[in-house]
């Protein structure tokens, strides 16, 4: 079975909701410890997303949902290890799966520069910058305004790349993700994003866009959200992601695609493609188009060279 890493899921938000559900098997998740052996997926990326419908974000919520991982994912079935480490990368293999947080907007961070470091210190690797609408750092994708970064959220940027906290644009405003691409020093990815010039959604990638996160040696994390993928469909198939693969590799993006699903953020799926478990029979649509090392880059090499090249070293004091 072909290895698998997967950049974004929304597990933590539905099982913050929901006490009952358990990462072991409820069908009432996407995700789950069986699908992800059953799927090849070996490292799954779990986002701690703050729902609207729990009023005012506040670092609590985040707090809650690094505790939601740590005693009610990290302990299911027999073990799933948590990558927080440069050093832990070569570590993955086909046995226990893995997984690592990142924040889906930094609106729960209330723009206090202690909660980032602290965010860190706890193990999230990754931050969103934005959700789809403006916070104290940004403007999201939706913001009509489509402004750039705060003087606060530039200072996040600064911290974020000093002490290793990776940065992901997939819901940042146009004009935020020119700016960021002036400030980072560190490359950013897309998590969950495909190609606008395919499906004209505004939480897309431009041409440009994609040129840009090549230019830098990030990574675009191609999505299973129904609207993203084909617009104006009433069935979307496996086979609907093609043309973005393709449009992508055509701007030099050939390793730099990944695969971020947004299982259990979304309410509609991709005919065949519902849960992590179907990932083998996306494999063997790809190599009907592509080679082996191709595919094999798409579905877990070009992630693995991200993380080995960017996530932060071990130190001596950390455990």
């Amino acid at each position: 079975m072909r290895r698998v890493v997967d950049f974004h899921c929304d597990v933590l938000c539905k099982m913050t909701e929901n006490t009952t559900m358990s990462f072991l098997n409820d069908n009432r998740l996407d995700v789950t410890y069986e699908r992800l052996h059953q799927g090849g997926v070996i490292l799954q990326c779990f986002a701690i997303y703050l729902s609207e419908r729990w009023g005012q974000p506040r670092f609590e919520y985040i707090l809650n949902g690094i505790d939601v991982f740590r005693n009610r994912v990290i302990p299911v079935g027999d073990g799933v290890e948590w990558l927080r480490w440069k050093d832990e990368v070569n570590q993955i293999s086909n046995g226990k799966p893995w997984g690592m947080l990142s924040i889906e907007g930094a609106d729960g961070l209330e723009g206090n520069m202690f909660y980032v470091r602290t965010a860190y210190e706890l193990g999230v690797r990754f931050l969103g910058l934005t959700w789809n609408y403006a916070n104290w750092a940004a403007d999201g994708v939706l913001e009509p305004r489509n402004g750039g970064f705060t003087k606060k959220g530039r200072q996040l940027v600064e911290l974020c790349n000093d002490i290793g906290m990776l940065l992901d644009v997939s819901h940042l405003s146009q004009e935020g993700f020119w700016e960021l691409v002036e400030m980072t020093k560190r490359p950013f990815i897309a998590s969950h994003s495909n190609a606008y010039a395919i499906c004209s959604h505004a939480r897309n990638l431009s041409d440009k866009q994609i040129q840009a996160i090549v230019a830098i040696d990030g990574r675009i994390g191609t999505t299973f959200v129904p609207m993203f993928v084909k617009a104006g469909a009433s069935v979307i198939t496996p086979r609907d992601l093609i043309p973005h693969i393709e449009h992508m590799c055509e701007l030099g993006a050939e390793k730099h695609l990944m695969f971020g699903s947004d299982f259990d953020g979304i309410e509609s799926w991709i005919e065949d493609l519902e849960h992590p478990g179907k990932y083998p029979k996306l494999a063997e649509l790809l190599l009907q188009y592509y080679s082996e090392k191709q595919v094999n880059s798409w579905l877990s090499g070009n992630a693995l060279s991200y993380l080995e090249t960017n996530l932060p070293r071990r130190l001596a004091i950390n455990n």
